[in-house]
């Protein structure tokens, strides 16, 4: 009895095999992928930090782009800058060449020698009035500034040349005002008023003009004189003050200035002061307003006529030491008509000049 079976096939087998081993391959393979993600995962969640470094670093990237950017775009600027000034610097030069060659046509041959010429000339000429300059300081012409007003010059013909000269300032009350009745009314107010009287203030800048006008090689002094004399440096009675030192000569009319005019006139004791100075002085310019009032003895009454008052003047020349002449400036003063006359003679004889200026001089 033949059986009836079914005959397998080699090839139906194969493929069931076949199919379920790639089966297999594939759950194996998933399971394998699946497991390496899960474990980066874990991974990640485990280390957070590292996120935050990454993304830092992210960011510092992006801002060292923005920066490059930047950097870049800035050369670009120093680029066109740069390629600017070098044409101006071109421009410069080519200008400067075209100067250069205008410069050496017009400068003919030899002009730079004639160029040393004129500065060696400047410099002489220079060197010349420079010393003009020093011989006109040492000439005699404005020892010391006198601050007048404006420029005026005025023909006095004082003698004002000498090596040594003296001024005889009368600083009696007569010399705050030319009227009798104003001369009480002033010697009652206070010094400051005294001071500033217009007479008196003419008489001080009578003496600041003549010092400013003594030769700078000469010597002077300045005595003034009321019921005594003194000299206006008081240590300095007796000698000669150098018109170049200027700080003494300063400190004297300083001194004339504080001065306020009082008492009478001694005319007698001033001229007795010429003896004390030696050398005599080559000239004595007298500033005073009238006749002297006092004489060695003591006066007979409160006041004086202008007989005695002549009388004592004679007397008083007695005093004068010989060969000195006398510059008389003789200001305004009422009641006293004989004193114009006396003094004239007195200058005519001695060999000197007289004058009787004007309220505005000097």
């Amino acid at each position: 009895m033949a059986t009836n079976r079914r005959r397998l096939s080699p090839f139906s087998l194969s493929f069931l095999d076949i199919m379920s081993c790639g089966f297999g391959a594939v759950v194996l393979l998933f399971l394998i992928i699946k497991h390496n993600v899960d474990a980066n995962t874990q991974e990640l969640t485990i280390r957070p930090d590292i996120s935050s470094e990454v993304m830092l670093l992210e960011e510092e990237v992006l801002e060292g782009k923005e920066n490059l950017v930047r950097i870049r775009n800035t050369i670009s600027d120093v680029d066109d800058r740069l390629a600017i000034a070098q044409g101006l610097a071109r421009r410069i030069m080519e200008q400067i060449s075209e100067i250069e060659a205008t410069t050496d046509e017009l400068v003919p041959d030899g002009a730079e020698t004639k160029l040393e010429t004129l500065k060696a000339r400047i410099l002489r000429l220079e060197s010349e009035k420079q010393k003009l300059i020093t011989e006109i300081q040492t000439s005699g012409e404005d020892a010391r500034k006198f601050a007048g007003d404006g420029s005026r010059a005025y023909v006095t013909g004082l003698q004002l040349g000498g090596d040594h000269l003296l001024i005889l300032l009368d600083v009696s009350a007569s010399m705050l005002d030319e009227s009798i009745v104003n001369i009480v009314r002033r010697r009652n107010m206070r010094d400051e008023r005294k001071r500033t009287a217009p007479k008196w203030r003419n008489a001080v800048e009578i003496v600041d003009w003549l010092t400013a006008k003594f030769p700078p090689t000469a010597n002077f002094q300045v005595y003034t004189f009321n019921d005594e004399t003194v000299a206006a440096i008081p240590s300095s009675k007796g000698e000669w003050v150098a018109v170049q030192d200027k700080i003494r000569a300063n400190k004297a009319f300083d001194n004339i200035s504080r001065i306020i005019p009082e008492k009478g006139t001694n005319l007698e004791k001033a001229f007795a002061a010429i003896d004390d100075l030696h050398p005599p002085p080559d000239n004595v310019y007298l500033i005073t307003d009238g006749l002297p009032t006092l004489g060695d003895g003591a006066p007979r009454g409160a006041t004086i006529s202008g007989i005695d008052r002549l009388r004592v003047f004679t007397k008083a020349l007695k005093k004068l030491p010989a060969h000195v002449p006398i510059n008389v400036i003789l200001t305004k003063l009422e009641g006293d008509p004989k004193a114009s006359a006396a003094y004239w003679k007195l200058a005519q004889s001695t060999g000197g000049s007289f004058m009787s200026p004007s309220e505005d001089w000097p």
